[in-house]
């Protein structure tokens, strides 16, 4: 019954996208399905094949290689209070500050030109097999390693060239990503296969959303990557300094975002308990989002649980969830901590919003950015259908 209900739901998500819909009659249904297809084989592959189960054991060991040694240097710095025989585990020490030297690490494969060649062929291959066009294809997949911030900053000057309508997708994109730097913390609190498998799957399925949200077409002269040339490069050493200070900011300002996030929920709930004392955040998340959970085949004792790790990555973010997920992941049934992993791997929350508007104000002209700022809802609206897809495709192949 549950493996129905799943499937159902994903039939909603596909049907709730439609309903949002901007120019219904101009949504090319093959390529969608193509895509649905394509997630199907992905996951399949990674999740019930001997040669995926590899793939992602060398990919999850590599991150925490990058993790390992990120802790050398935090242990030089903060030495037993970053214990290198993992004999201690802090949230900063071991989650955040590691994100300085993954940002480091990624920003080497960028200047040397590796990771542009990995993310413009798996997004010309994605191209051709989903027919979609090529820059959205190539945005979709620099998204899922770069993050948001940095992907628009690369493509800033293709994206001024683009129309309204473009524009907007790559808004609704970005939604939907991760960043490279932050998959080393994510491994540390949840299912490495479940982590992995839902990376790809989100650039994939923010291709589905967008596509039935906001079908356009795009001309054979429009369809186009640009290349920055080779002079935007700068020193080796400088991009070194820039991004140890960028990583180093990043851990910072999720620091104080859980700080401010954490005290300021359970001041609420204090206040909320002298209603009832049964009230508090968690518990209206939960109720909000129950439905939600219900669709992706959870079972009904555990759909509440579910509900409030959803809520709690879109109204905060993922990191706080992440962290209560790790807690209760004794408790859960196989299938209800893949959905729950796969879902709250993504930047789609309210802040990411905001996060999106301000690189686009400092990047682009008023007018563009402020489009954008017009469909905020639509923005949040198409996060949680990308990351609800996610799941329901991952919960089909994990019972």
């Amino acid at each position: 019954m549950y493996f129905i209900i799943n499937v159902v739901g994903i039939i909603v998500i596909l049907g709730l996208a439609y309903v949002l819909s901007f120019r219904k009659r101009q949504i090319a249904i093959k390529p969608i399905i193509t895509m649905l297809i394509l997630q199907l084989a992905m996951t399949w592959f990674m999740l019930s094949t001997d040669i995926g189960g590899k793939v992602i054991t060398l990919i999850a060991d590599f991150f925490l290689w990058l993790i390992n040694s990120s802790m050398s240097g935090i242990n030089f710095v903060f030495g037993d209070l970053a214990p290198l025989d993992g004999s201690s585990f802090t949230f900063f020490m071991n989650v955040l500050l590691p994100i300085i030297f993954v940002v480091v690490f990624f920003d080497i494969l960028t200047y040397f030109g590796i990771l542009p060649a990995i993310i413009n062929g798996v997004g010309w291959v994605l191209s051709k097999i989903t027919r979609t066009p090529r820059f959205e294809s190539f945005y979709a997949i620099q998204v899922m390693f770069l993050g948001n911030n940095e992907a628009l900053a690369v493509t800033r000057e293709q994206l001024n060239r683009m129309n309204d309508k473009r524009f907007l997708t790559v808004a609704m994109i970005s939604m939907s990503c991760v960043s490279a730097g932050m998959i080393g913390g994510y491994l540390t609190l949840l299912e490495p296969t479940y982590v992995l498998t839902a990376i790809p799957l989100n650039a994939i399925g923010a291709l589905i959303i967008t596509s039935i949200i906001n079908p356009y077409l795009v001309t054979e002269e429009e369809d186009i990557v640009y290349s920055p040339p080779k002079s935007e490069k700068g020193n080796f050493f400088d991009m070194i300094t820039t991004g140890m200070l960028m990583g180093g900011k990043l851990a910072i300002i999720i620091a104080v975002m859980l700080i401010g996030f954490v005290s300021l929920i359970t001041a609420t709930n204090t206040f909320l308990a002298l209603i009832h004392s049964e009230l508090s955040l968690e518990n209206i998340f939960g109720v909000l989002f129950a439905p939600l959970s219900f669709l992706m085949g959870v079972e009904w004792d555990q759909i509440l649980a579910v509900g409030q790790l959803m809520g709690v990555k879109i109204v905060l973010n993922e990191f706080m969830a992440m962290t209560h997920l790790k807690e209760m992941t004794s408790s859960l049934n196989p299938h209800t901590e893949a959905v729950a992993t796969s879902f709250l791997v993504s930047f789609c929350n309210f802040a990411t919003i905001g996060i999106i508007l301000g690189s686009m104000q400092a990047l682009f002209k008023k007018e563009r950015s402020q489009y954008v700022a017009r469909y905020t809802w639509l923005l949040l609206a198409s996060g949680i259908l990308v990351s609800s897809l996610t799941a329901m495709v991952v919960g089909l192949f994990v019972w």
